[in-house]
C-alpha cells in the first residue's frame, strides 16, 4: 500500500497528517523536537494571535470557549496539542527524529514521479510522496549593516522577554507584527524603545465596535475592494493616520492589499505616550552608536532584529528548487514546487487572516492530488507539470487572502479536469 511522509508536527504538520489519514492514506510523520506545536513553543512570551479565537481553528475543532478573543502563545500551543491528541496523532508522530535528506527515487520520468527517499536521524525509508511542513519561521534573517555593533543583539526568534535585554536603551529593527510586538513589550516594561520603520504601512486595530475585526459580519455584503476601503476608513476614524504619529512614514500605496499591514494599535498608543520613538533606516554602526538615514544617531544597549526569516528547506538539495525572491516557486495555491512531482508544501504560503484553517484546506487538496496519483498510476506523475503549464508561478509567502482563494479555486477546477481526463497528465 502506498505510504506518505509528513515532515514537521507544528500546526501545519498535524493538520496534514490528520487529513491524509482521514482520506485513508498511510503516513509517517517526523518531528525533530519532542513535542507538537512548532514555533508556538519557542516564540516570545508576549505573543498573542492577531486573528480571533473563533476564526483561527482546525476544522470541526474550535478553540475552547473560555479562551480570550486573542489567545496567548501558550494557549495556542495547548490547543494544537489537544488537537493532536484528540485526532490520535501522537501514536503516529516519531519525535526526536530529524529529517536529514529527501531525495527523488531515480527514474527516467519527471523528478519525484517514482517517489522519494527520506533519510532521518533514525534511518531511511522510501515514500510515494512527501508533505513538507517544516515551517518558515525558524531560519533567522538579519541584514548586513556596515560597521560593527558592540552591544547585545538578538533576533526575534531568540527573544523571550525583557529579561533577555541588556541595559535600558533598545532598538527594534523591523516594523511588521513581530517588531511592533517587541517594541510594545519593551515600552510596557519601562525601557527606552526605538523602532526602525523604513516604509509606510497601514495599521489596523484588532477590534472594532468591541468585536474582533475579522468578525464584522456586515463586511460580507461588500466586494473585496469595498471591504478594503471600509477597513481603511474605520481605522482612520478610530486610530487616525500615520501622519498623526511622530516619525511614522505615510504609505505610498492606497489599499491594504498593496502592501504589508500591521495589526497592532498598542504601538501607536506608546508612540503618543513617548515610550516608543520611530527611527528611519540604519546607515551604519560604530560601537554602540547607530547612525540613521536622516543623519541622526543614538547609542543603544540592545538591538532586537525583527527582520524575518529565510524560507529554508535544509533537507532538500537546493538544485531541485527554483527560487524567486529567495522563496521556492510553486503552483497549485502555493502547494506544488515547480518541476517536482509528489512533493508538496503545507504552510509555505500565508494568506492574510487566520492561518490554521489554511493548513487543512491545503492538506485536503494534497490528499486529492495523491488520490489522482494512485488512481491513474504513471499518468498521474505529471500533476506538477500539468499545473505548471496552466498557472502562473507563485513566489510569495505573504499574499492577499482573496488572491489565494482565486488560486485555490483555479487549482480545484484543474483537478476536476484531471479526474475526467487523466491521460492529459502523463509525464
Amino acid at each position: 500500500m502506498p505510504r506518505y511522509c509528513v515532515i514537521g508536527a507544528g500546526a501545519a504538520g498535524v493538520s496534514a497528517l490528520h487529513e491524509l489519514r482521514a482520506a485513508g492514506h498511510e503516513a509517517d510523520c517526523f518531528e525533530k523536537t519532542d513535542r507538537v506545536g512548532g514555533h508556538w513553543h519557542t516564540d516570545y512570551d508576549a505573543l498573542h494571535l492577531i486573528t480571533s479565537r473563533d476564526m483561527t481553528h482546525f476544522e470541526d475543532f474550535p478553540m475552547p470557549g473560555e479562551y480570550p478573543h486573542f489567545p496567548r502563545r501558550d494557549q495556542v500551543r495547548a490547543y494544537i496539542e489537544s488537537y493532536a491528541e484528540e485526532r490520535g496523532l501522537y501514536d503516529v508522530i516519531q519525535f526526536d527524529t530529524a529529517v536529514e535528506s529527501v531525495t527523488p527515487v531515480p527514474t527516467e520520468g519527471p523528478v519525484g514521479s517514482a517517489g522519494w527517499v527520506v533519510t532521518t536521524s533514525r534511518g531511511t525509508g522510501t515514500y510515494d510522496g512527501v508533505l513538507v511542513a517544516n515551517g518558515h519561521l525558524w531560519d533567522a534573517k538579519i541584514p548586513d549593516v556596515p560597521g560593527e555593533f558592540t552591544g547585545k543583539q538578538l533576533h526575534s526568534s531568540e527573544y523571550s522577554n525583557t529579561d533577555d535585554i541588556e541595559g535600558t536603551r533598545v532598538l527594534v529593527v523591523g516594523a511588521g507584527n513581530s517588531g511592533c510586538d517587541l517594541a510594545v513589550d519593551v515600552a510596557q516594561h519601562r525601557l527606552e524603545a526605538d523602532i526602525v520603520v523604513r516604509d509606510g504601512r497601514y495599521f489596523q486595530p484588532k477590534m472594532y465596535f468591541g468585536r474582533p475585526r475579522q468578525q464584522l459580519d456586515f463586511l460580507a455584503e461588500f466586494s473585496p475592494s469595498e471591504q478594503d476601503l471600509i477597513a481603511r476608513l474605520l481605522a482612520r476614524v478610530s486610530i487616525g493616520e500615520n501622519k498623526d504619529y511622530p516619525g511614522l512614514p505615510v504609505p505610498k500605496h492606497r489599499s491594504l492589499a498593496e502592501g504589508a499591514t500591521v495589526v497592532n494599535d498598542l504601538l501607536l498608543y506608546w508612540i503618543h505616550h513617548g515610550r516608543v520613538t520611530v527611527r528611519p533606516g540604519i546607515e551604519r554602526f560604530d560601537g554602540r552608536t547607530v547612525h540613521f538615514a536622516d543623519g541622526t544617531s543614538r547609542d543603544y544597549d540592545t538591538i532586537l532584529w525583527a527582520t524575518g526569516f529565510h524560507a529554508s528547506v535544509p533537507f532538500l538539495d537546493e538544485s531541485l528548487l527554483r527560487r524567486q525572491r529567495e522563496v521556492p516557486v510553486r503552483y497549485g495555491a502555493g502547494i506544488v514546487p515547480e518541476g517536482l512531482e509528489k512533493l508538496y508544501f503545507i504552510g509555505l504560503i500565508a494568506p492574510r487572516g487566520p492561518q490554521i484553517p489554511i493548513y487543512g484546506v491545503q492538506a485536503k487538496v494534497v490528499a486529492r492530488m495523491i488520490g489522482l496519483h494512485e488512481r491513474v498510476g504513471g499518468a498521474g506523475a505529471g500533476i506538477a507539470a500539468y499545473l505548471g503549464s496552466l498557472q502562473e508561478p507563485e513566489d510569495r509567502i505573504d499574499i492577499v487572502r482573496d488572491v489565494w482563494l482565486g488560486q485555490l479555486a483555479d487549482t480545484e477546477r484543474l483537478l476536476d479536469a484531471l479526474e475526467h481526463q487523466p491521460a492529459t497528465v502523463a509525464g
